[in-house]
Order: structure tokens, then sequence, then C-alpha cells
């Protein structure tokens, strides 16, 4: 009996020590917490300055409530044809964009991870290199005016349709499938897309996702390939529409002929132009957060 109830104190002890905080448990906390804040906070005030009246927006009053409260500016944006047709066409690029990337990884990084591949060395570091080497910006618009990109939207889809890193993590992650399911589809006469498309695609899912919402956020918030290659309004992404109106507000003439000429109205304007396109992407972090850790983590790490 003695001995039986020494070894319930011990476990009643060792409860205790699991569930007690250490110090350093509250410094992580606490620098979770400022973590969040910071990154928190600049979208309170853009939502609060959004939603407020230019009387106060002028006299600076506003800071993470918002006061006057009037969604004049969201009316403003949401009635403008531009802006509607900038949010779908970028919708339509992210999503197809996304599609092609993904096909593509797929496709790089599946006959890599195959031993008896010949030159599997050479095109791996081939392929890596392209990671720390690139032409510049005046040769790639040179190579996008001879194959007639220029003012095309295919350029803002296949220049960016393959990311190394992104093949890498893939790659990465097929290595971890056993090689003996593999073999099984061999033996049984399944071929090299079967085995992919049956096998190596089906078991991929979290990096695929995890890839996917990488591909998403940087096509989403690109900007820079079609102010470089695309002339007509019409191809505008979204992101290149929010920094004209960014660059543009504060003009006189701009701000006139846009009808923005109230003082303090473009502070609004340009707070309720960037939640309009910060919110949709942010929404999709939630449903694929999950995949994270097990998918670029494990296949990032391991080989």
């Amino acid at each position: 009996m003695a001995d039986s109830s020494i070894k319930v104190n011990r476990i009643k002890e060792r409860v205790k020590n699991k569930n007690r905080f250490k110090f350093g448990d509250y410094v992580i906390i606490g620098l979770c917490i400022i973590i969040t804040l910071i990154c928190v906070i600049p979208l309170i005030n853009l939502l609060a300055k959004s939603l407020s009246s230019s009387d106060y927006l002028v006299k600076g009053e506003v800071y993470l409530i918002p006061k006057g409260f009037t969604l004049f500016a969201y009316q403003t944006v949401l009635s403008d044809k531009k802006y509607i047709w900038a949010f779908v066409w970028t919708v339509f690029l992210t999503i197809v964009g996304t599609l092609l990337s993904l096909f593509m990884t797929a496709c790089c990084a599946y006959p890599l991870i195959y031993p008896k591949l010949r030159g599997r060395g050479f095109f791996n570091i081939v392929i890596t290199i392209t990671m720390f080497f690139n032409a510049g910006t005046i040769p790639n618009y040179l190579l996008m005016k001879s194959i007639g990109f220029l003012d095309n939207p295919l350029s803002l889809i296949v220049p960016s349709c393959l990311s190394v890193f992104n093949m890498i993590i893939m790659r990465s992650f097929f290595y971890q499938i056993p090689d003996s399911l593999r073999e099984a589809a061999e033996i049984d006469g399944a071929g090299f897309i079967r085995i992919l498309t049956t096998i190596y695609l089906p078991l991929s899912k979290p990096v695929i996702a995890t890839l996917a919402l990488f591909y998403a956020v940087g096509r989403w918030n690109g900007y820079s390939d079609a102010l470089m290659y695309i002339k007509n309004t019409k191809y505008y992404p979204l992101q290149l529409l929010l920094y004209n109106v960014i660059n543009n507000i504060n003009n006189v003439e701009v701000s006139t002929q846009e009808g923005f000429s109230t003082p303090g109205l473009g502070n609004s304007l340009k707070a309720a132009i960037v939640m309009f396109t910060t919110i949709p992407i942010l929404c999709v972090y939630p449903w694929l957060q999950k995949y994270f850790i097990h998918s670029v983590m494990v296949g990032a790490v391991k080989e």
C-alpha cells in the first residue's frame, strides 16, 4: 500500500510539473502576442480609416476606432466598374496561374525522384542555379518582347508558372513516399503517368495545398510584371490598380478627374481599396494553414 501511494504521489507531481508554466513559456507567449499585435494593428487602423468620415481623417483623429462611421469609400469602390473588373481579372489570373504552376511543379519534381534518371544530378544543379542567378530586368523585358508577350496577358502567367523553391519542396515530399508503393505499381504494369496520378499526387495533398497557397498569394500580390509588360488597362491586376491609385490619389488633377476632390476622402479611399484587395486572400489562410507544418517543414528538411 505504501509503495502504491508513493507511485500515485509521484504521478501527481509529474502532472503538476507538466501543467506548470515556466518563465520561458511566458516569454514565448508574450512574444507571440507582440508579433500578433504588430501584424493586426495596421489592418485595424486601415479598417478604421476606411469607415471614417473625411473630416476626422483630415484632423488625424482616427486610430483604431472609426469616427463618423460611413461606407461611402466602399460604395465608391464597389460602384466603379474598373475595380470590379480588376478584381474579377485578378481572381481569374490567380486560379489559372495556380493550377498551371502546380501542374508544372509536379511535372518537374516527379522525374527527379527516380535514381535511374540519366543526368539527374546535372538537372538538379542546373535547376538550382536559377535560384541564385537571374538575367536581370532588361534581358527579361527583351525576352518578353522577342516572343510577343508585351501587352499580352500570357506575360502574367507563363514566366512565373514554376518556382524552383516550391519544386524542391514537392520533390522532397515525394521522397517521403515509400519506394515500395512505386515498385509494386511498376510490377502491376503501371506507367509513369499512372503512378504519378494514382499514388504520388493523392498522397501529396498537404504539400499541394500549401504550394497552391504560395502560388496564389504570389500571383494575387504581384504587380511588377504587369507594370513592366502590360500597357492595356484592361489587363491590369488589382494590385497594379491599387499601386496607381496610391501613387496618384494625392495629385490634385487626378483627384478632381476621379471625383475625389473632398479633403481627406483620398485617405479613406486608399484604405478601402487596400482592405478590398487584402481581405479575400486572408480568408484563404485558415482553410490551408493546417497543412503548413506537415508539408513544408517535413518535406523541406528530409531528402
